[in-house]
């Protein structure tokens, strides 16, 4: 059976919803999501919305709530959420549907899916230099998002070190300031500076740039171009790893199918997140936990969002999810 049918039919009740702000100040920017906590039958079910936007935060505070009241089945409330079409925002509402559906039945997702919580291993993602990260924590595993300014030196200090696992080119955010232009001296020094275990994410492969990579094809991974089976499918070869960042797909019935169309054609997953404040962390966990737990996750407890490299941070693997009603 399909995954998504196993939770398509979950009896839900939905009552009505509110929402939670959040923020977090950071150096560079300050992230804002929104929370929703679905209510029904005595019982909170939550989601977290991680549009970038922050405007778009204020417009979903100001507009007129969604009526689910005539829900049934979590299927029928997916339908009713139409007005949210697809994105971070129809994933924020659909996840607190399940979370509230699963806990009206008193089950865990890996429960319903026939699947089994696993320990979970992540990496740290920082743009920064991760030697002082490292130092305090020596089991860590990173990954980085190159810049044009790194010099070989550091790009090779960085190889020797042999804790990087995911090296981010960032080639597909042209109108985001995390974007970075194509650049071949660091497309070439993260293809043979680094193991043939450390992906490549995110690279420009139109234009020729392909050729870059003849041979190491099976190395690149692609995030911010990937919301559902089609996108894997137009890339231009057979990838062998995928980066699977829950809110990008959506509905979770796109989500599911797409973790199905790539188990079943040898793709190997890892998850990544999307600065979460709040429950959404602790999802992206625990369907890493259901799905790729071994695999180099950019899932790190939230504290590492936060603050200067410090010792006494949670350590890798993080435990199996506890046995509890919901998601996570």
């Amino acid at each position: 059976m399909p995954l998504y049918a196993r939770i398509a039919e979950l009896p839900t009740e939905i009552d009505g919803y509110r929402l939670e702000r959040h923020e977090l100040a950071t150096p560079n920017w300050t992230r804002v999501t929104t929370t929703i906590v679905m209510a029904g039958r005595g019982l909170e079910g939550r989601g977290e919305d991680v549009t970038y936007e922050v405007p778009e935060h204020d417009v979903l505070a100001a507009q007129e709530p969604v009526d689910l009241s005539g829900a049934t089945t979590f299927a029928e409330a997916s339908g009713a959420l139409g007005p949210f079409g697809l994105g971070y925002r129809r994933w924020g509402f659909e996840s607190a549907v399940l979370d509230l559906a699963l806990r009206q039945a008193g089950r865990t997702l890996g429960d319903v899916l026939g699947l089994v919580y696993r320990p979970v291993r992540f990496c740290m993602s920082t743009r920064h230099d991760p030697r002082p990260w490292l130092a305090a924590s020596p089991g860590l595993e990173f990954k980085l998002d190159p810049e044009p300014s790194w010099d070989d030196d550091y790009l090779a200090a960085l190889a020797r070190g042999g804790r990087v696992r995911v090296l981010d080119v960032k080639a597909h955010y042209p109108h985001d300031i995390v974007g970075v232009a194509p650049d071949e001296r660091i497309y070439v020094a993260c293809r043979d500076r680094f193991d043939d275990d450390t992906t490549i994410e995110d690279p420009w492969i139109a234009d020729g740039w392909l050729d870059l990579f003849r041979g190491h094809e099976h190395r690149l991974a692609f995030d911010a171009i990937i919301h559902s089976i089609a996108d894997v499918q137009a890339l231009p070869f057979v990838p062998r790893r995928m980066n699977i960042k829950p809110s990008r797909f959506g509905p979770v019935e796109n989500l599911l199918a797409t973790i199905e169309f790539c188990k079943a054609h040898r793709i190997a997953l890892y998850g990544g997140g999307q600065t979460e404040l709040d429950i959404g962390r602790d999802h992206i966990q625990a369907l890493a936990s259901l799905f790729y737990a071994a695999a180099a996750n950019d899932v790190a407890p939230r504290e590492y969002n936060t603050g200067e490299a410090r010792p006494g941070l949670p350590q890798s693997p993080l435990p199996a999810p506890a046995p509890r009603a919901g998601i996570a």
